[in-house]
This record gives C-alpha cells, structure tokens and sequence, in this order.
C-alpha cells in the first residue's frame, strides 16, 4: 500500500505500557476475532484469545459499551471518515429541518451502525461492524437500547434498506412489529445520498454513488449510479454499464471472475483464466466452470463501480482473492499513484450509461505477462481516470438539464482520492459546486442517517 495507518494512543496508559518495557512496539487489539464484536468481559477474552495473544490488558472498570477506534483519511487536507466511533460518537449532527417524529435508521449489511433523529439533530452510534452473525446483531440491538436511553428517545418510525434479505431489514421488521411502528425499506444508493445531502443542508443534487453493491430499485444489482435527488425523492439519471456477475457474492471475492465477465473475446476470456487459475479454490476446473457460465449466459449483472476496479486489480496482477473488505480496489489506488493517464479513453456515453467494457479490454490488452511497476502504475491510474471522467460528465449533464447547482459524490469508492479529486476538478471547472460527507463515512456507515432522514420527512 501508498500509506499507513497509526492509531493514536487515547490514554496514558499506553505510554506508561513502554515505561519499564524493552520492547520498542506492541501490537495491541481490541480483542474481537474476526467478525465479531469486541470481547468485553475478562474470562471470556481469555477463553476467546488465550491461544492467539500473549498478554492481556485489564482494567479494574467493567466495560459498559463497546467502541471501536475511528479511523480518518484526508483528501487535500479534507477529512473524510472511514468509521466514525471513538471519540465522535454519538455527538449528535444538527439539521437544517426539525423533525416531527422520532425516527430510528438500522443501517445495511456493512459498516452497520444506528441512528436516531430527534427533533433537529441526528445522533449516530458508534461503529458496529458487519452484521453477518449472531453477536452482531444482538451488539446492534443492544446499542440501539443504548441509544434510546441516552437520547430518552421513543421511536414512532424505523427505517432500512430495501434488500428484504438483509439482517438489519429483519431486525427493523421485528422491531416495527414489537413496537406496532410501521418500518420504511430506503434503497441503498438513494440512503447515501440522503446522508450527503442531510450533512451539507441541501435539498437537490445530482449525487454520484458509486460503491460494491445496493439493492437497486428495479432488483437488480446496482453499484455505479448518478442520482437526481430532490427533497425526498430520487430518479436514476445515469450509471455504469452492466457487466455479468459470475458466481455472483464469488465475484466479488475473486476479481478474476468480473475480469473475466467483462472481457468479451472468448479467446482472452480463456487466456485470463487460465493463466490465474491458480488463484481459484478449485483451479482449471473451476475456470472451465466460469467458462461454462459464461457461454450459457448463467449470471446476474451489475453496475457496480468497485466490481470494475476490482476487475483492473485481478487483470494487473494486483490482487486476486478479496481477504478484506476493499482489498482489490485499495491496491489498484496504491499503484496508481505513481501512475499517469497513458490510455487517454474518452468516455463512452450512451443513454445516460457510462461504458467499462472498453476501458477493462485496454488494460488487459495493454498489460503483459512481465511484470513491470511503471506500466501497472499507469493502467491503474488511466482506469480511474476514465471513471472520474465518465461519471462527473454525466452528472454534469444531469444538474444542467435539470436546474441543479450541486453536485455530491458518496458511497465506498469516494474513498479512493485519485477518483475523488478528478471528479471534483471537473465539476468545479464546469460552474457547479462540489459535496462530499465530512461528518459521516461516505461508506455504509452513513447509510443508517440517509435511512432516518427518509423516514423523518415522511
């Protein structure tokens, strides 16, 4: 990677830990395995990691709540949150409207955190993390509680997202049912929107959302949109091609399969897959399987942004398995950085659809074999490139022909600054103003304030 991370000592404990110590660093966790919730109490932390780590730190107070560490990027100078918990929350963000009921957003699948409105102001809990088991769902439920008793709040509507298959979806359900509250199912993309504008008070923009993956409206796979957003209410004015998802989730986790998907040569579809299938938990047979899919058309699809740039990750030899969340897309941004537009691709547009299959075929026919740092820098960096482009010419279009000033850029890859600084230079160059989220991750953990704010204007 291009950078580091450096968590902050927050005590003086940590300091005085190196008082009588030889060691010249400690590598220290917040004792949650993977997946799961931190591990609050004492015998359970030595039954839980007894076995991993090699000493533990205990304290005489008994921990009440759990709060992961914020984390923090800076594009130019601006502050754009990763995960805000420690020390952020829950200080409450103040709106431009008072709401009339009280309102309680259960966020989406990843990044997952809550947050209720009352009145005028939003207060976010801290960090939850994905909800993919049982103990971080009853840590959200739990922190929900927490909330409500802090704020003494008492809920008269919940939100969610629209993906009816979701754990926060069932639990907002279960909860309405309790309660006798009716919940709002919010999309994905239109919830992150929301949250750009909530933070910057504005009540129309034409909000780039570009992310992994969102429920779309239609039910469809969506990850790569521009919406039109005023008020309350949103259209689809354009967005990313769709391309095949092979496998579907395994696309995502094996990049090699988008790469594959997008590249419609069948002989450079076979020459990719072969020559990675190393990389595949069941080798040559599974890339003849992709092959197989392929050929009988047996695949959803998707407009999905980060799908794109994982598919340039796997094609240069980046990245081949998704260990971690962003894995493949975070690696091509730190080889683009030293990296300059040698592609020169103008952006393909029609009806409102920026194409990818041409960029994706440029890269794999410009890249070779041989491993060479410079040419990979470059082939990062004309990808992104193309897509600041494209995307930022289409949400141009969309504020001028419908009378919109502003523009946003939300959702997990506005994450990555190369992409962010493009889109905003060209925004900014062509009259109209710049938004992003600088009190929430533009991530999902700003999904939960998008979702309230729907259901707080009903």
């Amino acid at each position: 990677m291009h950078n580091i991370g450096v968590m902050l000592p927050y005590t003086g404990l940590h300091e005085m830990l190196f008082d009588k110590a030889g060691e010249p660093a400690f590598v220290m966790t917040s004792a949650n395995p993977p997946s799961e919730p931190i591990v609050i109490n004492n015998e359970e932390a030595i039954k839980t990691l007894g076995s991993t780590v090699d000493y533990f730190l205990f304290h005489t107070r008994i921990i009440t709540q759990r709060c992961d560490d914020s984390v923090i990027r800076l594009h130019e100078g601006r502050r754009i949150f990763t995960r805000r918990s420690r020390g952020y929350a829950p200080t409450p963000i103040s709106l431009k409207d008072s709401s009339k009921r009280c309102v309680l957003g259960v966020g989406a699948k990843e990044n997952v955190n809550a947050c209720v409105i009352l009145n005028d102001r939003a207060f976010i809990s801290q960090y939850i993390g994905d909800v993919e088991n049982l103990e971080t769902i009853m840590f959200l439920k739990t922190t929900i509680s927490h909330l409500l008793t802090l704020t003494n709040a008492k809920i008269d509507f919940i939100s969610c997202d629209l993906h009816p298959k979701f754990a926060t979806t069932k639990l907002a359900h279960k909860i309405g049912a309790e309660l006798g509250i009716s919940v709002l199912p919010v999309q994905h993309h239109h919830a992150h929107a929301l949250s750009l504008m909530g933070e910057n008070a504005l009540d129309a923009v034409v909000c780039i959302v570009c992310d992994g993956y969102g429920y779309g409206a239609d039910g469809s796979a969506w990850g790569g949109e521009i919406l039109l957003c005023e008020d309350e209410d949103f259209r689809r004015v354009g967005h990313l091609e769709e391309q095949p998802l092979v496998g579907g989730d395994l696309a995502s986790r094996y990049p090699v399969r988008m790469a594959a998907g997008i590249l419609k040569n069948p002989a450079d579809i076979q020459k990719l897959l072969l020559a990675r299938a190393t990389h595949f938990p069941y080798k040559e047979d599974e890339a003849v399987t992709i092959l197989d899919q392929l050929q009988r058309a047996r695949f959803l699809t998707t407009t999905s942004c980060g799908r794109i740039l994982d598919a340039a990750s796997a094609i240069l030899d980046l990245c081949y398995e998704r260990t971690y969340q962003g894995e493949p897309a975070m690696k091509l941004e730190s080889a683009a950085v030293y990296g300059r537009d040698v592609l020169s691709i103008k952006p393909q547009i029609a009806s409102d659809t920026l194409a990818t299959t041409n960029i994706i075929e440029a890269v794999f026919n410009a890249s070779t074999t041989t491993a060479d740092p410079r040419k990979t820098a470059d082939l990062a960096f004309s990808v992104e490139s193309y897509l600041a482009k494209g995307l930022a010419q289409i949400a141009i279009t969309a504020a001028q022909d419908n009378g919109v000033s502003d523009i946003g850029f939300s959702g997990g890859v506005s994450y990555n600054k190369h992409i962010t600084i493009a889109i905003k230079n060209i925004v900014e160059e062509n009259g109209l103003r710049f938004y992003m989220q600088k009190q929430l991750p533009p991530g999902d953990g700003g999904i939960s304030f998008g979702q309230a704010l729907a259901a707080s204007a009903l």
